[in-house]
């Protein structure tokens, strides 16, 4: 069967069986190996990619479900040589040691600053409690979550600064003086 789908904003078809997983197509087919296969029973969470915009364990859908539909995975969050906050908190934090349940959690986790941008410890930990990881015992993926947060209100309130900076020189070049209603 034949299979259409946005990956990380790209439209790709393929040719496929039709009880492939998304996780075996993202990585065999299409070659995006930062996706992870771990468990296959939906337990580790390492598998977790975005299908249009919700965090999902690619091992328990089908590739032809997400056909129609657009899969952002980890290789997708930079844009182009810039990391997502999440990615500067995990080197920042240390936030992986072996790396392998990291895209995964970087998935779930840029889910919940979408959604919650200043999330609390307790909400961090309750979002990622779907995902294992061996080595760290979470503290460092909490701060590296946190980190990330604190960084991106950060790089906000500087740009709203820099907005209205710009347009009260606007208005003081159009003879108005800053601050006034023209």
């Amino acid at each position: 069967m034949q299979v259409t789908m946005i990956v990380n904003d790209v439209e790709v078809t393929r040719e496929i069986e039709g009880r492939l997983l998304l996780v075996h197509f993202l990585r065999d087919v299409l070659g995006l190996t930062g996706t992870h296969w771990g468990c296959d029973t939906s337990n580790c969470g390492t598998c977790v990619v975005w299908l249009d915009g919700e965090p999902v364990k690619s091992c328990t859908v089908l590739a032809a479900m997400a056909g129609g539909h657009e899969v952002r995975t980890v290789e997708g969050l930079a844009k182009g040589a810039e990391l997502d906050p999440i990615q500067q908190g995990f080197i920042q934090c240390h936030g992986l040691q072996c790396g392998f349940c990291t895209p995964g959690m970087m998935m779930t986790t840029r889910a919940l600053l979408n959604k919650n941008p200043d999330p609390t410890e307790a909400e961090i930990r309750e979002a990622i409690s779907g995902q294992i990881c061996r080595c760290t015992g979470y503290a460092t993926i909490v701060r590296s979550v946190r980190w990330a947060a604190v960084h991106e209100a950060a790089a906000a309130a500087r740009v709203s600064e820099t907005t209205e900076s710009s347009e009260a020189g606007e208005i003081a070049e159009a003879g108005q003086p800053a601050g006034s209603v023209a």
